[in-house]
């Protein structure tokens, strides 16, 4: 199979790769910025281009892997005819590739992705959606020589699968920052946390998360709730993020209570 990647960044430069170790060919990468293009170019013998006139058109998958707001634009860009094209967003429709080619899909990974750190494909949800059947299975085909776990969603529900993904990842990994942040104004070491953080996403990996949930809140241990509020009162903005976190855990707790 021979691959163009348009997009040079961290979730091109993953797909890349990982194409490249399951034995696929990458003829191009394009980028608007041809240094970027020819730095992930080089990684994967592949050119290196920023003119969408020098595309190869004989490539048989087409992948755009760029920001959300420029994709409709770089598919309508590519005008093609029968060649599978797919894009590797979340939270974008399929819509986003109509009218740019016959063969449509969505090919997204469901994983955090940073440049430097290697990753293990074979165990990353890759979210498949097309525009047939016929297009659905050539994609699905693709997807299992990258990963164990090709699923196939609409676009409706992967739009739900990625705001599920942004609390467990994106805010996740945000308040991971905030505790970091608030150690180290004290002179205190992050490297402190890091066990207890291991020991919650390990508890996870068995468990509901509503059903190992710890803390003064779930315990509605108000002496602690209202000590804590007191150390926070010189940070209005974080004082309010605790009290409305700690609401928040009460209230999934009733829920799940039925």
């Amino acid at each position: 199979m021979n691959i163009v990647i348009l997009g040079s960044g961290n979730i091109a430069t993953h797909l890349g790769r990982a194409f490249k170790m399951a034995g696929q060919d990458i003829s191009q990468v394009w980028s608007r910025d041809i240094t970027h293009a020819s730095s992930l170019a080089d990684t994967l013998a592949a050119e290196a281009i920023d003119n969408m006139f020098d595309l190869d058109r004989s490539a048989d998958l087409f992948i755009i892997a760029v920001k959300d707001e420029a994709i409709r634009e770089i598919a309508l860009e590519l005008k093609l005819s029968d060649q599978l094209l797919v894009h590797t967003s979340g939270s974008t429709g399929l819509s986003a590739l109509e009218g740019a080619s016959t063969k449509i899909g969505v090919f997204y990974p469901l994983q955090t992705f940073s440049k430097a750190k290697s990753v293990d494909f074979r165990q990353i949800p890759i979210i498949i959606e097309a525009n047939s059947p016929e297009v659905l299975s050539g994609i699905r085909a693709i997807a299992d020589r990258l990963s164990e776990k090709a699923i196939e969603l609409n676009s409706e529900q992967r739009k739900i699968l990625h705001v599920a993904a942004v609390f467990a990842c994106n805010f996740t990994n945000h308040l991971f920052g905030l505790a970091q942040e608030l150690l180290e104004e004290k002179g205190l070491d992050y490297e402190l946390l890091k066990p207890l953080i291991e020991e919650t996403l390990s508890k996870i990996e068995l468990n509901d998360p509503v059903s190992v949930q710890t803390g003064p809140a779930i315990r509605d241990d108000q002496a602690t709730i209202q000590s804590h509020l007191e150390l926070l009162k010189h940070n209005p903005a974080l004082s309010e993020l605790y009290t409305k976190l700690s609401q928040s855990i009460v209230n999934l707790h009733k829920r799940s209570q039925g």
